[in-house]
């Protein structure tokens, strides 16, 4: 009887459940230059395929703008860096380069800073295709209402030589995600309000609706279309 090698029976393993070898990570690495303020999440993201030393990473970190009565606000960042040798080189950050976050700005009686910010990176996925990932965040601005929630699915643009959105989604209030694996590729859950063109903040006309959206065919597909989609672009600048 034939017997497989413990290396041979691992690689027979990751070709027939379609599973993609990553490349092995510097242990000693450092930022160029570091993410503003403290860092709260850093993922590992390979947005130009997974060949040895393509690692990306995308941070999510915030700075302290100013306090006043008793209150903290913060600069929210969600910076993206390209590996090279052991260091990690940026190459986008919002605010700066368009996307989710605003510069805060003060009130004009310098008491408080705008937009309330918060976020999320939700992880990696080849939503795309095989072989190459996008980074998924997601993040929220309030000033005086329940304000806005963005989804946004990073990518690297290899004519453009820049990290660009694939696409954005947007609702009031609220809108979480989750990504959803599967052999038939990468989908992504979506849940929050659903607010028709009439519906006003407070009343959405679905408290609670779930959506999926997918690439299909080098298109955005969500179905159904509950949120607002703005594929390869940012909602705002």
């Amino acid at each position: 009887m034939q017997r497989f090698r413990p290396g041979i029976l691992t690689l027979a393993v990751l070709f027939a459940f379609g599973a993609t070898a990553f490349a092995e990570e510097p242990p000693n690495f450092t930022y160029s230059p570091q993410p503003p303020g403290t860092i709260l999440q850093s993922q590992v993201v390979y947005l130009a395929g997974q060949a040895m030393h393509s690692q990306w990473r995308g941070v999510l970190s915030k700075k302290l703008a100013g306090t006043s009565a008793g209150m903290s606000f913060y600069q929210w960042y969600v910076s993206i860096y390209a590996i090279n040798d052991t260091t990690y080189q940026l190459k986008y950050q919002s605010p700066g380069n368009g996307g989710p976050f605003d510069k805060l700005e003060r009130t004009s009686d310098a008491s408080m800073w705008f937009p309330a910010q918060s976020g999320s990176i939700v992880g990696a996925a080849q939503l795309m295709g095989q072989g190459i990932e996008q980074l998924v965040v997601s993040t929220h601005q309030a000033g005086a209402d329940c304000g806005s929630a963005d989804i946004t699915i990073f990518t690297y643009d290899p004519k453009k030589q820049k990290v660009v959105p694939a696409a954005t989604l947007q609702n009031g209030c609220d809108l979480s995600v989750k990504i959803v694996h599967s052999a038939n590729g990468d989908t992504l859950t979506l849940t929050g309000p659903y607010y028709n063109e009439h519906a006003p903040m407070c009343c959405p006309t679905k408290p609670k609706a779930t959506a999926t959206l997918s690439y299909v065919n080098g298109k955005w597909v969500e179905k159904p279309n509950y949120y607002k989609l703005y594929p390869s672009a940012f909602p705002h600048p």
